[in-house]
């Protein structure tokens, strides 16, 4: 069975490579984090792979339809796309979705069309995102924040998310870190 990350990789560069190509470079680094914490995933490696590279698809200028990307996208991948719905679900919910969409008044809509996956995998996808710049290059969490605040400005709806998900971000990546020094401490 192919993996899934030999299919995402194409979409994601067909979607993201030309228009915005900074945020290409971002979902790259993201995945690349995403291999890093590979041996806390067992089988959903691939899996979480496969999402960050994708994470970030509704972007794209073809895609964007709300203005909410983790929606847009999401609905690409399964309106158009076929992809595999754990992967759907995923972009739907990565990086605390629910708290900006519920800024947006949008919480029900995404909730309702899309389930949450497991709170590993929720929590891996938010660890790679948010230790990754713009650029795609390696952050840490509070950096990351600062950097989206300071883009966005303070008092915008996405400054105001952002400094409102903070604390549960920390937590993910808290929870990201424990889970890859516990591994790393099992005997082979």
């Amino acid at each position: 069975m192919p993996k899934l990350t030999e299919w995402a990789y194409p979409l994601a560069e067909s979607l993201l490579a030309e228009p915005l190509p900074r945020r290409w470079k971002h979902c790259l680094g993201v995945a690349e984090r995403a291999r890093t914490i590979a041996l806390v995933l067992d089988q959903d490696a691939d899996l979480l792979e496969a999402a960050a590279v994708l994470h970030d698809i509704g972007y794209a200028p073809d895609l964007a339809k709300t203005g909410f990307h983790p929606l847009d996208g999401a609905r690409y991948l399964r309106d158009v796309a076929g992809a595999d719905n754990r992967v759907i679900n995923l972009v739907a919910h990565h990086s605390c979705a629910w708290m900006e969409a519920e800024a947006r008044g949008m919480r029900e809509e995404l909730e309702g069309e899309f389930p949450r996956e497991s709170a590993q995998l929720n929590d891996a996808l938010c660890y790679c995102d948010m230790n990754t710049t713009p650029d795609g290059t390696s952050t840490n969490p509070i950096d990351r924040i600062n950097e989206i605040a300071g883009r966005y400005g303070p008092d915008s709806l996405i400054g105001q998310f952002i400094r409102r998900a903070e604390p549960e971000i920390l937590a993910c990546t808290s929870r990201v870190l424990e889970r890859v020094a516990a591994a790393k401490r099992q005997p082979m």
